[in-house]
């Protein structure tokens, strides 16, 4: 039986207290805060987005960052198995549009107290108010089992032919902030990245992976809202557009297309569709060209649209241009449209030409708005970047530089799109690195 301590009482600090519990190892949950889970608590507007009900494979399409790295533990511990532990743990669970998994109360809250009973149930020593400072580490004397990786670091290194390493150091504890010391025989990592700093995510345990020799991958916020430079997104704060199309380009270059819902706010623009496209933003080359378009009849030809406008313009014309477009549009859209298509607001409907027609219809499909930039870490979902995954092993969730050292969640170099799949990385990771802990 070994001594394991967990640094990090989130989703995956305790999915690793569990999984080493489950191994019959005495395990110490060191969590910063007065309770764990205490950015659970917030994700999905107090709701929390469980997981995601797809099927496994679909699980890895949902990854932007590095999903081959995530192959043993999507399979070792899917989202099935996610559902079926809470839901044994008193938690009943429901799914929504998108296969999107919630507490059937809606209330996060329940998603935690679920996750307590089980790790007092397992015999789980939580403790709160502590913090990890750092970690301590001794001369390595035993070989661990590692794979090659290419040089290059690509997803292709997931599976290869084992190795016998003998990493330079091995840890056997921790120095909390007060100066007290912990010691292990295996540590899990699992503070969390940069976003939502208020939750304590503020990197610490980043800088005690790289104090130990393991290279950070840069680290930017994502599933975060844009800001834009167009000074009418103000004039719609507030306003939700559904069924609309986003796509988004470096330059010329197509880097993402979705539909769903965006929220237009004070700087830009917000919601599920643009948290998906922010996703992609740190792979653009050229920040200061990247823009977005959107599609606002996405289920419209040109050709349809301009004969659905046609239709409308018949029954108001004798009306003014900037009174016919309430059937197209929520009432709050129409001044800006009207202001943005370069016809005359006070124009009669009759008067307006087919090219001014050809002009509104452009609009509509392909409404333009330059990206300035994102939020910062308070807004952000996730972090992108993270511990470089050629340094851990996929298998275990191991260190590669340092023996009984793992890595579980955000602090890693993979993230996702929205739909309960950054926590399903979290459960997954976390459970694989406490299981594994021999």
């Amino acid at each position: 039986m070994s001594r394991v301590i967990i640094a990090g009482g989130g989703a995956a600090g305790m999915m690793a207290a569990i999984g080493a519990a489950r191994q019959g190892h005495r395990v110490l949950l060191l969590e910063q805060n007065e309770k764990p889970g205490r950015k659970l608590f917030i994700t999905g507007k107090g709701r929390c987005n469980v997981t995601n009900a797809c099927e496994t494979e679909k699980l890895f399409e949902n990854v932007i960052s590095n999903p081959k790295f995530l192959y043993s533990a999507f399979y070792g511990f899917d989202n099935r198995q996610v559902m079926a532990l809470l839901e044994e743990a008193g938690c009943p669970l429901k799914t929504e549009r998108g296969e999107r998994v919630f507490p059937v109360s809606d209330h996060s809250s329940d998603v935690i107290a679920a996750l307590q009973r089980i790790l007092k149930q397992s015999g789980v020593e939580i403790r709160l108010h502590a913090k990890v400072q750092r970690l301590l580490t001794k001369p390595s004397t035993e070989p661990s089992p590692t794979m090659a990786f290419p040089a290059d670091g690509g997803d292709n290194g997931v599976i290869g032919k084992k190795t016998s390493e003998k990493p330079a150091a091995a840890v056997c504890g921790v120095v909390l902030a007060d100066g007290s010391r912990e010691d292990g025989d295996a540590v899990v990592l699992a503070t969390g990245g940069l976003s939502y700093p208020s939750t304590g995510s503020t990197g610490d345990g980043l800088r005690m992976a790289e104090e130990v020799g393991h290279t950070i991958q840069s680290c930017v916020p994502s599933l975060v809202p844009f800001v834009v430079a167009e000074d009418w997104c103000r004039r719609l704060q507030g306003l939700s557009l559904k069924n609309v199309n986003l796509t988004m380009f470096d330059e010329k270059k197509k880097i993402y297309e979705g539909f769903g819902e965006m929220l237009f706010t004070h700087y830009g623009v917000s919601g599920p569709l643009v948290l998906s496209a922010s996703s992609f933003y740190k792979r653009c080359r050229k920040k200061d060209a990247v823009s977005l378009e959107l599609d606002l009849k996405p289920a419209l030809t040109e050709e349809q649209l301009d004969k659905r406008i046609l239709r409308d313009f018949a029954d108001n014309q004798r009306k003014q241009f900037r009174n016919s477009l309430n059937g197209l549009f929520p009432s709050r859209l129409v001044p800006v449209m009207v202001d943005l298509s370069d016809i005359a607001p006070e124009k009669k409907v009759h008067e307006i030409t087919k090219e001014e027609r050809k002009r509104l219809v452009e609009l509509i499909k392909r409404l333009r708005l330059s990206v300035t930039g994102t939020r910062d870490w308070a807004e952000a979902v996730i972090t992108q970047g993270g511990i470089s995954v050629r340094e851990v092993n996929p298998s275990t969730m191991e260190s590669r530089l340092v023996r009984g050292l793992y890595f579980a969640g955000e602090m890693l170099d993979v993230d996702a799109l929205t739909g309960g799949f950054n926590l399903q990385i979290a459960w997954s990771t976390g459970y694989l690195a406490g299981n594994s802990i021999p």
